[in-house]
């Protein structure tokens, strides 16, 4: 064997190597991501009142965070922001998966998915309202409507079912959708795992809008929430199954070639 063949099999054994990581890393945030999903699911479950327990103002969200920070901080999204970052490997995972099938679909996906994760990562106040929160507790009578204010704005920026988190929620549901007509194209994944994504995202869409611009059918919102949460919550877990089975094939050829 040549030395430029030799060094050929080495680039191409190093590439492999390469995407292999990706894929097990995406496979792993995301399982980490189907966990936080699940927990969301149990807590939301556990609130009996669901949507309409979330304080609509900036002192009630103080009040809440004064009774229960914890409940402050998930019903500000907080928990939606760790899972949002977690699937940003994920996504990436899953562009390499189809970099030679279909990659106009899940490019596009991709790029969608984490320019909707920035806006909503950044616009998220769930922070931001605990300070808020903590200063107002200490603050003077004639402090606490400056603060009163400052929690008013953080809550239009980025609270949940807000225009602000608007943009960051609905760009996340697109991708989602995208992404799973790119696996229905590419067929690197199952079509059940596609057409379980594309309906699941669609609904959310739905959910999403309703919440955002008909808060008065909040509890309506939810009946079209629960399904669609559920389908994209089986549509995660099938491909994360998927990425992992890639991942150790990639590794069994890696094994088969050195030998």
């Amino acid at each position: 064997m040549s030395i430029l063949e030799q060094n050929q099999i080495n680039t191409a054994e190093n590439s492999e190597k390469q995407w292999q990581n990706i894929y097990m890393l995406g496979a792993i945030t995301a399982f980490i991501a189907i966990l936080g999903t699940i927990v969301d699911i149990i807590i939301g479950s556990s609130l009996g009142e669901g949507l309409a327990s979330i304080p609509d103002t900036a002192i009630g969200k103080f009040a809440q965070f004064h009774e229960n920070w914890l409940l402050g901080l998930y019903n500000l999204d907080l928990l939606n922001v760790c899972i949002i970052a977690l699937m940003i490997p994920a996504y990436f995972a899953l562009w390499a998966a189809h970099r030679r099938v279909n990659m106009a679909y899940v490019a596009l996906a991709a790029i969608v998915y984490f320019v909707g994760a920035t806006v909503f990562i950044t616009n998220n106040s769930a922070l931001a309202m605990l300070e808020l929160s903590n200063k107002y507790a200490a603050a003077s009578e004639a402090q606490k409507p400056l603060l009163a204010a400052a929690g008013e704005a953080m809550i239009a920026r980025g609270a949940h079912g807000s225009p602000g988190a608007f943009a960051g929620f609905i760009l996340s549901t697109i991708a989602s959708t995208i992404m799973s007509f790119g696996m229905l194209k590419g067929r690197v994944f199952g079509r059940t795992t596609a057409y379980l994504g594309i309906i699941g995202s669609i609904l959310l869409l739905v959910y999403v809008i309703l919440v955002t611009f008909v808060p008065e059918v909040k509890n309506i919102a939810v009946i079209v929430a629960a399904p669609g949460g559920l389908l994209a919550l089986a549509w995660t877990i099938m491909f994360t199954l998927k990425l992992f089975q890639i991942g150790r094939t990639m590794l069994t050829w890696k094994k088969e070639v050195q030998k």
